[in-house]
């Protein structure tokens, strides 16, 4: 597994060793050693979720305030553009974000710790997403901020069309007046 930083140094590209030949490829797409010794301490996950989602659907800015969540996302089918962004107060990368294309061809995955907001926009007719977090899901602690905050100013790709959003995701909070982590 080869682990590299991202402009900002805690949220890290993992990219797994892949074996291929003719009649497909294989590879690790999680060792708990080799995580661990990655992100230089042990990780504990205690959920895998999988999403499917059509293009133009953006989920996100999501984070939990208690029982915050790390989670080390991937795509198996299609792609995304998967953003972090930095909402710990106290951080010199403070509400700055991050990100990467996933898909299914390039194997990627993005560790996002916990302390940052996390969203996806899918670039593909449909994208499976899969993801560990580090603890369990809990929506009276879930919090969402605007996935178009000018002060955050997330530079998502443009598909041709406007992104599909969840309800919720819609009413997301400002970095200005969200809750965030110290």
């Amino acid at each position: 597994m080869k682990a590299t930083s991202t402009s900002i140094p805690d949220v890290l590209v993992i990219e797994p060793k892949v074996f291929g030949d003719a009649r497909g490829f294989f590879f690790e797409s999680f060792n708990q050693k080799a995580f661990d010794e990655a992100v230089g301490r042990h990780v504990d996950f205690v959920q895998d979720n999988h999403s499917r989602s059509a293009k133009g659907v953006l989920r996100g800015l999501h984070y939990q305030m208690q029982q915050a969540q790390g989670k080390l996302v991937r795509v198996v089918s299609g792609a995304v553009f998967d953003v972090a962004v930095d909402i710990r107060r106290s951080s010199p990368t403070f509400g700055r974000w991050v990100g990467v294309e996933l898909t299914d061809a390039n194997h990627k995955q993005l560790w996002v710790p916990a302390g940052f907001a996390h969203g996806f926009l899918v670039l593909s007719e449909t994208a499976d997403f899969l993801y560990k977090t580090t603890d369990y899901y809990a929506p009276m602690h879930e919090r969402c901020i605007r996935w178009d905050d000018a002060s955050i100013g997330i530079d998502w790709p443009d598909i041709g069309v406007a992104p599909t959003l969840s309800a919720k995701d819609a009413v997301g909070a400002s970095l200005a007046t969200a809750e965030l982590y110290p």
